[in-house]
């Protein structure tokens, strides 16, 4: 679908769809083949804005009927406070079942190790899929946009895995006219993409239209933070501040969450949807490009990490 579309209305006239319209119509389309096409597909679900959008266009996609999916998290641990208390509330006010893969307890068991920089966020691959394989999840819909980075621009919306999660870009198979073939052997999956063609100012436009309740972290709000590689972190029993780096109580919002460890904070004043929607609308940096430390790896940091698993 264009981002400009049509529909005939009952009277025969022509009524254009907005852009926000039709990225709707196309991510509640994929959600409604999924759930005709699987058995037991799973959200991911972390709390942050995209997998609230995702839930909120399931939901529209499936009412008055239950949403036909269960939500999934691989917590690090290292997650902001504010976010996770966010995500129980929302998953209590929905009804729905959320499973929860704890990364600690693998590094409890021995399974894993703390890196040398705090980060776990890397080390969510092996609990995400040791719980699809429990769990016999067929179908994993995440909130993964093009935009976000060279890698994710490569994906189709119906991205094929192997029996190991890993992902061959050479396996990708063609969509055309929004056809999406969801056949996988015994031990594969197939990860989803409902917001592939969304943009992160199509995200938040579609937020403040639809009112879609977010973590107070995503508003400008005085916050302690230090200085690392050039990003603003938290403190927090990850490991930072180390010695040199001075907190500081300035007034940030984050464009995205994840572990506290790697994602960053803004400089910004905009404590309303509409004053972030000309915040990003005016910004030249991906969101992912200036606030997550784990893509400044290398270039090919987040393939790399597809490849072992990674979503």
């Amino acid at each position: 679908m264009s981002a400009e579309g049509s529909r005939v209305s009952g009277g025969g006239a022509v009524l254009a769809l907005s852009h926000l319209d039709a990225l709707e119509a196309e991510s509640v389309h994929v959600m409604r083949e999924v759930a005709g096409e699987f058995e037991r597909p799973v959200i991911l679900f972390s709390g942050g804005k995209d997998s609230l959008v995702m839930l909120h266009l399931a939901l529209k996609a499936f009412r008055p009927a239950a949403v036909p999916f269960v939500l999934l998290h691989v917590d690090t641990g290292h997650n902001f406070p504010e976010v996770i208390a966010h995500r129980d509330r929302v998953v209590a006010r929905a009804g729905l079942r959320l499973h929860v893969a704890c990364v600690q307890e693998y590094l409890d068991a021995g399974r894993l190790r703390e890196r040398a920089d705090g980060s776990r966020n890397a080390l969510q691959t092996v609990p995400l899929l040791d719980a699809i394989e429990a769990h016999r999840f067929d179908a994993v819909l995440g909130g993964g946009r093009r935009d976000e980075e060279k890698a994710r621009a490569k994906e189709r919306v119906f991205s094929l895995r192997d029996e190991f999660g890993a992902w061959d870009p050479r396996r990708q198979r063609p969509e055309l006219w929004s056809l999406y073939n969801g056949r996988h052997a015994p031990g594969e999956h197939v990860r989803v993409f409902p917001l592939s063609n969304w943009t992160e100012l199509d995200v938040w436009q579609y937020i403040e239209r639809e009112r879609v309740e977010l973590p107070s972290i995503y508003y400008a709000h005085k916050r302690e933070v230090f200085s690392r590689d050039g990003m603003w972190l938290s403190a927090g029993s990850w490991g930072g501040p180390r010695a040199g780096e001075v907190p500081q109580r300035r007034v940030v919002r984050y464009r995205t969450v994840g572990d506290m460890s790697c994602t960053g904070a803004v400089d910004s004043e905009a404590v309303t949807d509409a004053e972030i929607v000309a915040e990003v609308a005016a910004s030249r940096l991906t969101e992912r490009g200036a606030t997550r430390a784990d893509d400044r790896v290398s270039e090919a940091a987040m393939e790399d990490r597809k490849r072992e698993g990674y979503f």
